[in-house]
């Protein structure tokens, strides 16, 4: 078998020529033919500009067709494609660009607005990937390329572009395909270079695993600057020959079960904040009420609620999917129960950038909750532990997927990429007999108690993040020791029942008392500083560097001062109104319990 992941590429394209390839949510579909001619266009410009092999193309856009076109266009080409986050602050975005030496970038008309060209000086060119607009040259070749780019196209193809013109170079396994950056923050942000092997391996593991077939659907909606979108909700869905429709917006919860009622997709790729909210508002709450947990104890009724309950779950995602892949972090441990106890297919994988990303996968059938999956084809997993399956150590991989290193930086390559080839992914975790491995923590992450007891801030942030009015947080532990967890509240849900800032501020101080119920004393929280804005974020949504984040809580001190004596007024008005809300509590748990003798009598009609 030929290990070419271009191959993969001109083989789709060829065999889905007249299948609809790429669609932008609510707008235009390409074709695989519109897709392979735009490629040739693509590299009509790259060509006449001079744009060599292993020369650097950046592309920074939100999701979308355009977006798919010039990744392929560019490592079919030949050249070695720079994936930046579009969320990415401007200042971000030009660090980038310089420090890989791009020399054309390509972007989306929303993120031009906010660059700066002067401080990107090593670029020749920078150009719309909508249609390919020059936004600035610095070539003659380019201007040239762009001027005459249709009629350069129809003398190279005078009677028609066709299937048989489709002819792309073959890539070498070692050969440099991207260089994806972890982070924009300049102190702290790596270039990992992942070579075609791990492009060719990563999509292959697909093809043994998944099993989409042409003309399957699936809506893309995790960054494609990242490589968990982009090796899972597009390169191999487009190997495959499927029908990739781009959200092309913010993926909000409304927006994205739109989008799925509509398309329908075969398969859901995640990350677990989005299922954990869903389960956390929507479905939850009606199974808590009282005379649901009476029904849940009755055997037959226990089964028929579990049955519509994950029926209806299933619906939500467009009722015609294989499986959900969760992956980029752990699943809340309240929800995976939940999961597993209404047979939803669901699995959790395991993987990061320099990876490409997959390390663990187990199909739904097969999978171990609580585990992130057993170590995917050609990939070696062990833990550095005397006694893996019961003492935690650091999870390294060896294997096709792994990167080539961080571009420009041998000290860090060599840092995580021994001698032996194993890669140290900081990560903690288990394996058990059977090779599922379970995650318990990340080692550059891991805070020590006042006695020396390990803190995993991730556990107790996964706890935290399921909280009333709480959209994300970050436990850091300060100079004294003490744990801190940086909160930035849900403030839509939060206004939309009606809390002002206070009374925010209000519920965070009680989520921090309610966690702490559910902590050993030395991993308990201390203090809870509302964060104004979210968290700056690498392209897999993981959270800056947590020194970074102590130091902004330096900053933060003065705020949490001024909150303290919002929350000291906050509570001389509630004890003066504290009659007027008895009434009013009494009025509601009336009309609740009026609610839920409906809701009983029309769950048992129902039933």
């Amino acid at each position: 078998m030929e290990q070419s992941f271009i191959a993969f590429l001109e083989d789709s394209i060829k065999k889905n020529w007249d299948l609809d390839a790429l669609t932008d949510y609510k707008g235009a579909t390409l074709q695989y033919k519109d897709v392979a001619r735009k490629i040739e266009k693509l590299h009509i410009i790259f060509e006449l500009s001079g744009i060599k092999q292993g020369d650097k193309i950046a592309v920074c856009g939100r999701n979308s067709s355009h977006w798919g076109v010039t990744f392929l266009a560019a490592v079919t080409y030949g050249a070695v494609i720079v994936p930046i986050l579009h969320e990415f602050k401007s200042d971000n975005i030009h660090n980038i660009v310089n420090h890989s030496e791009a020399r054309l970038l390509m972007v989306g008309d929303m993120v031009w607005e906010n660059l700066n060209e002067n401080a990107m000086p090593l670029l020749e060119g920078v150009i719309l990937m909508n249609d390919y607009t020059l936004l600035v040259s610095r070539s003659s070749k380019l201007d040239y390329a762009r001027d005459h780019l249709n009629e350069l196209f129809g003398k190279k193809y005078p009677r028609n572009f066709r299937r048989e013109h489709v002819s792309y170079r073959r890539d070498t396994p070692e050969e440099l395909a991207v260089i994806n950056y972890t982070s924009g923050t300049t102190s702290y942000s790596k270039g990992v270079m992942i070579p075609y092997r791990a492009l060719w391996s990563n999509t292959q593991f697909a093809f043994d695993v998944l099993k989409m077939n042409p003309g399957d659907k699936l809506v893309s909606m995790l960054p494609m600057a990242h490589m968990y979108g982009l090796a899972f909700e597009f390169l191999y869905e487009f190997c495959v020959g499927c029908h990739i429709y781009f959200l092309t917006r913010t993926p909000s919860p409304k927006i994205i079960f739109q989008a799925f009622s509509e398309v329908k997709p075969n398969l859901v790729v995640a990350v677990p904040l989005i299922i954990e909210k869903i389960i956390k508002k929507n479905v939850l709450p009606k199974l808590e009420t009282p005379a649901m947990k009476i029904l849940l104890k009755v055997p037959i009724i226990n089964d028929k609620i579990k049955a519509t309950v994950r029926e209806q779950m299933i619906n939500a995602f467009g009722g015609n999917f294989y499986e959900i892949i969760v992956g980029g972090a752990a699943f809340n441990q309240e929800i995976e129960q939940f999961l597993k106890s209404i047979d939803f297919p669901y699995t959790v994988g395991y993987g990061m950038t320099e990876c490409a990303p997959i390390i663990c996968y187990e199909d739904w059938k097969y999978f171990k909750p609580g585990s992130c999956g057993k170590a995917a084809p050609r990939m070696e997993v062990k833990i550095l532990s005397p006694d893996p399956e019961n003492i935690v150590g650091e999870i390294v991989c060896k294997g096709p997927n792994v990167m080539l290193g961080y571009y420009k930086n041998p000290e860090a390559t060599a840092e995580v990429i021994d001698k032996d080839g194993w890669l140290h992914t900081g990560d903690l975790g288990v394996m058990d007999a059977e090779g599922n491995v379970t995650i318990k923590g990340r080692s550059k992450n891991m805070l020590l108690g006042p006695s020396g007891q390990n803190i995993y801030p991730e556990e107790i942030e996964d706890k935290l993040n399921n909280m009333p009015f709480v959209s994300e947080s970050i436990i850091i532990q300060q100079a004294d020791s003490k744990l801190a967890a940086l909160v930035y509240p849900d403030f839509d849900d939060a206004f939309a029942h009606g809390l002002d800032n206070d009374a925010i501020a209000q519920a965070m101080e009680e989520n921090r008392i309610n966690l702490n119920t559910e902590l050993p004393a030395y991993s308990q929280i201390a203090r809870v500083k509302i964060y104004p804005e979210e968290f700056e974020k690498t392209p897999k949504k993981s959270f800056i560097q947590r020194r970074v984040l102590l130091f902004q809580c330096i900053l933060l001190a003065g705020k949490l001062l001024f909150l303290r004596g919002q929350l000291f007024l906050l509570r001389l008005k509630r004890f003066l109104l504290f009659g007027k809300l008895l009434r009013q509590r009494r009025q509601f748990f009336i009309l609740r319990f009026d609610l839920l003798v409906l809701g009983l009598d029309l769950l048992i009609l129902a039933l």
